[in-house]
């Protein structure tokens, strides 16, 4: 088994790093920990770069710490912001770090006795009663503005040329010393020596490192992962309809499953490394196996597979797995039955509907009304022809012309599927 630091390494998960990082984390055990923003309820897929991070860390022995940035998470990051950010009441900052402190227990160890067990941490408890005269005497003496100034968060904010350039608030410029004491209130209460995070994070995390050197003449360590994108330029973990979360309300594991299979091959190659905890001798097969026949999509099928079970559990895998095969797939009849009903309108988005009264179900619906008065097909006649080609299908199963609808057929009791021909499907609501 690689140690930590070479782990990361063969997966692509190093950016930047401080002289030394890798050989304390090879000789010693060492508690460190990553700030997470508690500006949403839930994490999204970005958050899960972060979260393998801490979850290796803590496999190879090493201590994790999560905080949830309570207190500057009222300030907001101006790191890789071209403008402000509105900012949040405390209520909604306290709601969505339980969200969140919910969704880190899916993925990290707390509750065990041994001595790396995770510990979670919010900095407004550190932050809320200190003074702000005793904060700029007793810690913003230590960092020069020039210091600060130098940061590419900083930089980039003041440059002449940056995108919507609204300039940067004293309150985003501080942001960077709030996460420096962060570090230094935890190398001080919990011999914590690492903060890691992503490369955007850099400036931030090193101005905590040079605070503890400066206050405490101690040494700290850096780790920051590569940010990651998308072949095709468009950003990681976004659809055409936003994040994809990890909470199931938010992005159901049916959704979540298909943004993974629907990935390029080539960010499939580089995924599959930073997503599971797969073995480099299997992904390297798994690899060769997908270039000799990509048609199969073996990576996407994998990756997608490993990160909804760790995400969603197996359950909602196997769910999410049967789904995928209704559009596609033979003898679905009785899978599509057992559909949720949001998945059930998920898989069919976009699909014209319409509606008709659920009592004329009662003694069957026939075949050429269904098509005709719902607005599937245009005319009786077409209907008929349709029917005779045997082209209708009806919840995927194809029906004689005799064929009647009736309260069986109905999917979450108000929808029947009818198709035509492979491609050609339509919702007919009960209401």
């Amino acid at each position: 088994m690689k140690d930590f630091f070479n782990e990361l390494k063969w997966r692509g998960l190093i950016h930047d790093y401080i002289p030394g990082t890798d050989e304390i984390l090879k000789d010693e055990k060492v508690t460190g920990y990553i700030g997470f923003d508690p500006t949403a309820d839930s994490l999204h897929v970005g958050n899960l770069v972060p979260i393998i991070l801490l979850m290796h860390f803590q496999r190879h022995g090493h201590k994790p710490l999560a905080v949830v940035g309570g207190a500057t998470g009222m300030i907001g990051d101006p790191s890789g912001k071209s403008a402000e950010r509105t900012l949040l009441d405390e209520a909604t900052l306290r709601r969505n770090e339980e969200a969140i402190k919910k969704q880190l227990k899916r993925f990290l160890d707390f509750d065990s006795g041994k001595p790396n067990r995770a510990e979670m941490l919010n900095n407004y408890d550190w932050f809320k009663d200190i003074k702000f005269i005793d904060f700029i005497r007793n810690i913003g003496k230590h960092i020069t503005v020039n210091y600060m100034m130098a940061k590419d968060s900083v930089k980039k904010r003041l440059h002449p040329e940056a995108d919507n350039q609204s300039g940067m608030s004293f309150t985003e410029f501080t942001y960077q010393l709030l996460q420096g004491y962060d570090f230094l209130h935890l190398y001080r209460t919990r011999n914590c020596v690492l903060q890691m995070g992503g490369s955007d994070q850099w400036g931030n995390i090193t101005t905590g490192t040079e605070l503890i050197r400066r206050i405490e003449g101690g040494k700290a360590y850096a780790l920051t992962v590569p940010l990651i994108t998308k072949s095709d330029g468009t950003k990681f973990g976004k659809t055409e309809s936003g994040n994809v979360w990890l909470d199931p309300e938010r992005t159901s594991p049916y959704k979540f499953y298909q943004y993974w299979i629907n990935v390029s091959d080539e960010d499939a190659e580089k995924y599959i490394k930073i997503f599971t905890f797969l073995t480099e001798e299997t992904i390297e097969k798994l690899i060769a196996e997908h270039r000799e026949a990509p048609h199969y999509r073996t990576l996407q099928k994998k990756l997608a597979e490993e990160v909804t079970r760790m995400v969603h559990g197996e359950e909602a895998l196997q769910k999410a797995v049967e789904a995928s095969t209704i559009l596609f797939g033979k003898n679905v009849t009785g899978t599509l039955k057992k559909l949720d009903e949001r998945t059930f309108l998920e898989i069919f988005e976009g699909v014209p509907s319409g509606e008709m009264n659920k009592s004329l179900l009662d003694e069957g619906l026939g075949m050429v009304t269904a098509l005709t008065q719902s607005g599937f097909l245009s005319s009786g006649n077409e209907a008929r022809r349709a029917l005779n080609e045997n082209s209708v299908s009806v919840n995927k199963q194809k029906v004689p012309p005799g064929y009647l609808i009736t309260t069986n057929d109905l999917i979450n009791d108000r929808y029947v599927l009818l198709q035509r021909g492979k491609k050609k499907y339509f919702i007919l609501k009960f209401v």
